[in-house]
């Protein structure tokens, strides 16, 4: 039997242990802009389910993160009118860096270096499981999706559109 491989300690993976929020580890080989599609095929996953966390912000550069299926895409415009913004868009991946302290591609929505609002795709809630960066490129974790609404206060919002 293969040994299971155990990856680092994460501020995410510390986050959910001190929690008590039970994690599944799902290391794989890092693709740059390989995206959740590419992990999802390298984990034998359906992509709706592996979650993607993208940080954001409005017009006035206040930061924000959206958690969204891994074959879809964000509205911006539903989003922004969703949250009562005037406008949202992607952060350049330096400032996303710097908001989540994390690297774009391991961007973890647990234990950000700021404190942001975070918006959560309404129907991942209703997945029985999802997984989402860990804390690391080439790492995710599955967990029950409330533990986002739980953790973390997420927001839902219908802001989808099919990639």
């Amino acid at each position: 039997m293969a040994k299971k491989e155990h990856v680092s300690e994460t501020p995410a993976t510390a986050m959910l242990k001190a929690n008590g929020v039970p994690f599944t580890e799902h290391p794989y080989e890092y693709l740059e802009h390989g995206g959740a599609q590419h992990s999802a095929e390298v984990l034998g996953l359906d992509p709706f389910t592996v979650v993607k966390t993208l940080v954001m912000e409005d017009e006035k550069g206040r930061p924000l993160l959206v958690l969204m299926h891994g074959n879809r895409t964000v509205s911006t415009k539903n989003l922004a009118r969703q949250i009562g913004a005037k406008s949202v868009q992607p952060c350049k991946p330096e400032v996303a860096n710097r908001h989540s302290g994390y690297l774009v591609g391991g961007t973890s929505p647990f234990a950000t270096r700021k404190e942001m609002p975070v918006y959560v795709e309404e129907s991942i809630l209703a997945l029985p499981r999802i997984v989402l960066n860990g804390g690391r490129r080439g790492y995710l974790v599955g967990i029950d999706p409330q533990v986002v609404v739980q953790l973390l206060g997420a927001k839902p919002v219908q802001c989808a559109l099919a990639e």
